[in-house]
């Protein structure tokens, strides 16, 4: 028997060891190089869902005008791709050896990525919301291509009581009649997977289309739900009460027309702007010379006039804030403009019908006028646009409002009148006689009339102004005290307002469907004891709404010895008080859709927007869970990510 390497016996040895060595048979090597495809696979996956979880995030485009291999610039997500395997040698040689048909990068695989973040992050507001009652919050806005989008957004209180404002959803419509709105808000509930008959309120602005008594859109749902009770936005409210009291007083509303004249005259050109902010800063340098201004970290920032928006009135008080402001720099900056003789003949004589109407008595104490106004009116602007405000509270806030209203008509003119003429002192600007007779060339002259200038001035203008501010608000806002709320007013244990007859009847008439008649027993019962635990308990008397009061009590393990009162508390916070989350869904989707991103689909635009918004229960799924639901269609049997 030869013994040589190649003899027969040698041969018979090497083959017995190389069967019994597991780890060189045929299909343990295939199935190494099958794990190591889809490790390959599942990393190059995992580095667009991690590149398209930041473009989301940050509301930026994703596809270039060239994604061409010769391209200087692919676009932000293929760009984002090759950042990140320029810091990870692994990522850079799986993408580097990708197969032509397991790249990740392209358009379907992007809008199936965000399609899953969406309907992980809808999964997650269900989950929040779980049995609770919920209101829906609706507007309608057109995007850059000029497609009406509707947003849906659901108010609802969680386990912790803590009210909730989650963008749901943003929906093409062809048209705003009601019943279309109608249609799609029932289509996108049933979508994902809610009861239309678990709606407690609906929040809309005052279009007919939207608060029509008998074909609007909250007839239209009470007929789905009768007890999804319609709430007026009450921010749009103040908006319109707020703008409608300007118009009344004339000569507020030639202020505000002269303002914006004023702010568009000096702000028309950079070079403008530039002598603004110069004049600004040297101003601020010399009174901080004279001792006149404070220092100090993020004081005297230098800033520019702002314009006032048609549909925001805290615009209207910033830049009322910023011509105070500024007053000096912009009437340096008119007399610049007036004088230069290299300007237009147009822009010297804007600048100089500028400059005269801002150095006049009557426009420069209408300015301090709205300002001491809108100081009051404003903090309620900012209040009504909290996610976290109930609707009793609100209505807390609008009678606070028209109480600092009326002590500014009161006591508020002599400090008012003080001010203005140490103004006008300042600023070089004649005060009139105040005991002439006054003279309003507007009208034609009456011989009788005495009127002098004083008597106009806090007569006919301070207190008419302030007059018709409160009269806008009680006319909007008293719609609105209805028994609902009123009844609703009624569940605050600490105010003398508390009333348990009025509880009873408030859950009998409108809360029929969450109580039965033993649970309204129990609900009369729990009452007393509740009014004087709550009163008496630390964590809770100091409560400031209902809101803060449902968080006190579960927090405190209360809801579990006054079960009724938690359930009737959280159906009474879940109605709406603005559709500001709705609007703000909007600004999110004008970051998303712009003018270069005009052509985006309406299923991408909705995943991008929704992610977007809702970015905080986004961030919470890692890549890993994405992979795991991801579908890659004729693709999965070939990289089995799936079965990993």
């Amino acid at each position: 028997m030869g013994t040589t390497p190649s003899s027969a016996h040698n041969f018979a040895v090497r083959c017995y060891e190389n069967l019994r060595n597991r780890l060189n048979h045929v299909d343990e090597v295939m199935k190494k190089q099958t794990k190591k495809r889809v490790l390959d696979a599942r990393l190059r996956l995992k580095t667009s869902i991690d590149a398209m979880r930041w473009l989301m995030f940050q509301a930026c485009p994703f596809r270039g005008n060239d994604e061409s291999e010769d391209s200087k610039n692919q676009g932000n997500f293929k760009e984002m791709i090759k950042l990140l395997a320029s810091y990870n040698k692994d990522v850079h040689e799986v993408v580097q050896n990708a197969p032509r048909n397991a790249k990740y990068t392209s358009a379907t695989i992007q809008k199936e990525i965000a399609s899953i973040f969406a309907g992980k992050v809808k999964t997650s507001i269900k989950e929040e919301l779980g049995n609770s009652k919920f209101s829906i919050l609706v507007d309608e806005c057109r995007d850059e291509s000029k497609k009406e989008q509707m947003a849906v957004v659901l108010r609802f209180a969680n386990i912790e009581g803590v009210i909730r404002e989650h963008f749901l959803d943003l929906v093409h419509v062809r048209d705003t009649s009601a019943l279309t709105l109608k249609n799609t808000i029932i289509a996108v509930l049933v979508d994902n997977g809610l009861n239309v008959q678990d709606i407690r309120g609906q929040g809309y602005d005052g279009a007919s289309n939207m608060r029509g008594e008998w074909n609007g859109l909250k007839a239209l749902i009470l007929k789905e739900c009768p007890y999804a009770y319609y709430i007026h936005c009450l921010a749009h409210q103040l908006q319109l009460a707020l703008v409608a009291a300007s118009r009344e007083v004339h000569e507020v509303h030639n202020f505000f027309q002269h303002a914006n004249f004023i702010v568009n005259t000096v702000s028309a050109s950079p070079k403008r702007n530039d002598e603004l902010l110069e004049n600004q800063a040297a101003e601020i340098a010399s009174e901080i010379e004279l001792g006149e201004l404070d220092t100090g970290r993020g004081a005297n920032q230098i800033g520019s006039l702002q314009r006032a928006g048609d549909t925001r009135w805290s615009s209207h008080y910033k830049s009322i804030k910023s011509l105070l402001k500024m007053f000096a720099a912009t009437v340096t900056v008119l007399r610049s403009v007036a004088a230069d003789r290299s300007a237009t003949r147009n822009s010297r004589g804007d600048a100089g019908g500028a400059l005269k109407i801002l150095l006049t008595f009557d426009f420069v104490f209408i300015l301090h006028l709205m300002e001491r106004i809108m100081k009051i009116t404003d903090v309620l602007c900012l209040k009504l646009q909290h996610k976290s405000l109930d609707i009793a509270n609100a209505l807390d806030c609008v009678s606070n409002t028209k109480v600092l209203l009326g002590e500014l008509r009161e006591d508020g003119w002599d400090n008012l009148f003080e001010d203005v003429k140490s103004f006008c002192v300042k600023h070089e600007i004649d005060i009139p006689d105040m005991d002439q007779k006054y003279v309003d060339v507007t009208k034609s002259r009456n011989k009788h009339d005495n009127t002098t200038v004083i008597h106009h001035y806090k007569v006919d203008v301070f207190n008419v102004a302030i007059d018709q501010q409160v009269i806008e608000l009680n006319d909007r806002f008293s719609s609105h005290v209805t028994e609902l709320l009123d009844l609703c007013s009624s569940l605050d244990p600490r105010h003398d307002a508390f009333s348990k007859s009025k509880i009873c009847r408030l859950v009998e008439k409108f809360y029929p469907a969450d109580f039965s008649s033993q649970e309204r027993d129990r609900l009369e019962c729990e009452l007393p004891h509740f009014q004087l635990d709550t009163f008496n308990h630390p964590e809770i008397k100091n409560c400031k709404s209902l809101a803060d009061l449902t968080k006190g009590i579960v927090k405190t393990g209360k809801s579990s010895d006054y079960p009724m009162v938690e359930r009737l508390l959280r159906l009474v916070i879940t109605l709406p008080v603005s559709t500001a989350t709705a609007e703000r869904a909007f600004s999110a989707m004008k970051l998303v859709k712009t003018r270069l991103r005009s052509k985006m689909g309406d299923g991408f635009l909705c995943h991008c927007t929704l992610v977007y918004i809702e970015k905080e229960l986004a961030a919470k799924f890692s890549s890993e869970e994405i992979i795991d639901i991801f579908d890659t269609g004729a693709r999965k049997a070939e990289f089995k990510l799936i079965e990993m």
